[in-house]
């Protein structure tokens, strides 16, 4: 069975790193694909659709494309988790397992909760330096992680990913509008799901996701300092509690 992985917001599969690899590791399967949304990564210069539903009928396309057979299990951050659900509530004989990480979504968050008002001057900054490539990604950094020990390489990286592919203006704010009016449905997806959230968030409020694992019966733990960019923070602390749960509590 087949692990499909997806990023946030104006981000691509390369932003995981060498996550997948740890990933693997701690899970002993190798079957482990990150898919990239219209507008992002290899498909940069598509537009991206202004709602999540068009973005989950083009992954269903890419899986098809790439003979990727279902049911799948999804793990997802931030836009890509609520991408993540609406796949798994509307086509539900296509996810077997969900992990959601630092994401939030309609009804389980206000907008303020969904994004902190502190962050909103800085965000308005980087949508009208959105062409600076070197304040962009600094700011990014800043604000989705908290682990700096790497962020001269981690800068470097993603410097690297911006020129060979570059998010437009227009793409990006399309990806914001999308998410902003998103709200899951409201029934629980029937699959086993796994929520995972950041203490250190400085995006989201952790409530969002602990109410949504609420509100679905869904497994729920909470790092004590990692922020935004939890894989990116603190992989190993990810890896192991999807090992968890998915050997111990859902054995394959």
């Amino acid at each position: 069975m087949t692990w499909i992985l997806l990023r946030g917001l104006a981000r691509e599969a390369r932003h995981w790193g060498d996550f997948p690899a740890q990933l693997a590791l701690h899970t002993g399967t190798q079957n482990f694909v990150a898919l990239d949304t219209p507008g992002n990564g290899e498909f940069f210069s598509v537009p991206s659709p202004d709602t999540v539903r068009e973005m989950v009928e083009f992954l269903r396309q890419q899986t098809r494309a790439r003979k990727l057979l279902p049911p799948y299990k999804l793990l997802a951050m931030s836009l890509g988790g609520m991408v993540a659900a609406d796949w798994a509530q509307h086509c539900p004989g296509e996810v077997a397992r969900l992990v959601l990480i630092n994401t939030s979504m309609r009804p389980h968050g206000s907008p303020t909760q969904r994004l902190r008002p502190a962050t909103w001057p800085q965000l308005a900054l980087l949508a009208a330096r959105w062409n600076d490539a070197d304040f962009v990604e600094h700011t990014v950094h800043r604000l989705t992680c908290n682990a700096k020990a790497l962020r001269a390489q981690d800068l470097d990286a993603w410097r690297r990913i911006r020129q060979t592919a570059p998010v437009s203006t227009a793409n990006a704010a399309r990806q914001l509008w999308a998410a902003a009016r998103f709200s899951c449905a409201g029934i629980a997806p029937p699959c086993p799901t796994l929520v995972l959230s950041s203490s250190g968030d400085q995006l989201v409020q952790p409530i969002c996701s602990e109410r949504l694992a609420n509100a679905w019966q869904a497994s729920y733990r909470q790092h004590p300092w990692a922020g935004h960019d939890l894989p990116h923070d603190d992989a190993d602390w990810v890896c192991q509690q999807v090992a968890a749960w998915a050997n111990a509590q859902h054995p394959a």
